[in-house]
């Protein structure tokens, strides 16, 4: 029995010893799918970095280049530098906040919109009185007549009469 028990003991190490050696195998072939997949990971993050980065730039000049194209129609709107610019924006704002002469600041006429500013402010402080009400009124409607004026008027017209022959009122 001794034999029989020392046989069946032999053949349970050999198992054993196949099992360990198929397990340390496996382990091994674990261990190199992990640091494949470890590199391959380090290979893809990388390249979405730089995609990233690429990216990220591209829309950095995009903005840059869409910024630049703003100024540069805000001047051209603003500084007048046409006939065209400048006559619209002084009619609708002649429109719509004639009251308060910047459309006459706009067109260079500093003592005009003053005048029509102030004419609006001592109306309104004045309106207690009844003829505040009148004085603001007048100043409104010197305002839309001279808005509507500006924007009837032909492109060529507007700027010889009021950028060129410097005519302040009507």
């Amino acid at each position: 029995m001794r034999s029989e028990a020392s046989e069946a003991f032999e053949k349970n190490s050999k198992e054993g010893e196949n099992l360990g050696d198929k397990a340390h195998d496996k382990f091994e072939e674990a261990k190199e799918a992990a640091e494949d997949f470890a590199e391959k990971a380090k290979e893809k993050s990388k390249d979405f970095a730089e995609d990233t980065k690429k990216a990220a730039s591209d829309f950095a000049n995009d903005a840059k280049k869409t910024a630049n194209e703003f100024t540069e129609g805000a001047k051209q709107a603003f500084a007048g530098a046409d006939g065209e610019n400048k006559k619209l924006l002084a009619g609708l704002l002649a429109l719509f906040l004639g009251w308060a002469g910047v459309h006459k600041f706009i067109l260079g006429y500093q003592k005009e919109g003053i005048i029509m500013l102030a004419g609006s402010v001592i109306g309104w402080v004045t309106a207690c009185f009844i003829i505040g009400y009148f004085l603001a009124l007048a100043v409104w409607v010197v305002g839309v007549v001279e808005g509507i004026i500006y924007l009837t008027k032909s492109d060529e017209d507007f700027y010889n009469t009021y950028q060129v022959g410097k005519k302040p009122w009507f």
